[in-house]
């Protein structure tokens, strides 16, 4: 299975935030997308949370792995409306019901537009759970009054739009036994000393890139509990282009450094798209189970 299929559902996620972005519109992003058992076959589903000044929403998406067929519900989170925090919406997926249901009158979010703790989003077929986010999980049983999947579903996705001066955070599991870790990116591109950068993941420094402006593409190899993961970089953008007209772009990717990544080919150029770069630096076939994972972070940043 190519990353093309695989990535098909975030790609239509993005076409409902693709507005330029300014200082008025910046728009923070989080996409996911979980391999599950949907109406017979394995399907994507793609979560978008979105936020900005004026909206905060929530939409849900169902892609069939050939990425031919897209369904979706969006449900709006603003805070006046308050009988959206909990609420319940189903559409087909070729003649099939499917389900989503939410709470999230106690959520707490931290920041960015995806609750951290206090709520469930549940998406229910064929009285299966398929797919269930959030620690509440056993009020959305008992709610749903569905059976968890023989199969739980698969996060191989994720990729986060996130504004910022100097630091850039967000959060992913490497692996689906372990915890999640909290990433953080800080740079300096202005003042006295040459631009520098730094990585870190749970508190760690693991990666520190001095002479920005001449290292501004780059990968590293770094350990996180033990396992290795690729960090790639490019942040052309952030040196060279006016304030909120670009980004830095980063790859976390689970796994050792391929023989075809070496020796700088690892590097990705300012051309290049989610699908490409993930084609090279991502695969997985369709008998690997759980999926591998790859996050993808976009740090917009505004000054």
């Amino acid at each position: 299975m190519s990353f093309r299929s695989q990535s098909v559902g975030s790609q239509f996620a993005e076409k409902l935030t693709e507005d330029p972005v300014t200082y008025k519109t910046a728009q923070s992003t989080v996409t996911c997308t979980y391999q599950t058992h949907i109406a017979g076959f394995w399907r994507n589903v793609t979560i978008l949370w979105s936020k900005n000044m004026l909206n905060h929403s929530l939409t849900v998406m169902v892609t069939s792995i050939e990425g031919d067929m897209n369904y979706c519900c969006k449900v709006d989170l603003k805070p006046w409306n308050f009988w959206n925090k909990k609420g319940y919406k189903s559409f087909e997926v070729e003649g099939n019901p499917v389900e989503v249901y939410w709470d999230f009158r106690s959520a707490k979010f931290v920041g960015g537009p995806e609750p951290s703790s206090d709520f469930y989003v549940a998406v229910v077929s064929d009285e299966e759970v398929v797919l269930l986010l959030g620690d509440c999980k056993k009020k959305a049983f008992k709610r749903t009054k569905s059976r968890p999947a023989l199969v739980e579903a698969a996060l191989f996705y994720k990729k986060e739009n996130a504004f910022g001066k100097k630091s850039f955070a967000t959060r992913a599991k490497f692996n689906d036994r372990k915890k999640e870790h909290e990433i953080i990116v800080e740079s300096s591109t202005s003042g006295p000393k040459d631009p520098e950068m730094w990585i870190s993941i749970d508190g760690i420094v693991l990666v520190q890139v001095r002479n920005l402006q001449w290292k501004f593409r780059g990968n590293q190899t770094v350990l996180v509990d033990k396992q290795s993961v690729q960090v790639f970089w490019d942040v052309y953008d952030w040196l060279f282009s006016p304030p909120g007209t670009g980004h830095g772009r980063f790859i976390f990717k689970p796994g050792a450094v391929e023989e075809s990544d070496k020796e700088g080919s690892g590097h990705f150029n300012g051309n290049d798209s989610d699908a490409s770069i993930g084609s090279r630096y991502y695969s997985t076939a369709s008998s690997v189970w759980p999926p591998e994972f790859c996050l993808f972070l976009y740090a917009w940043k505004l000054e």
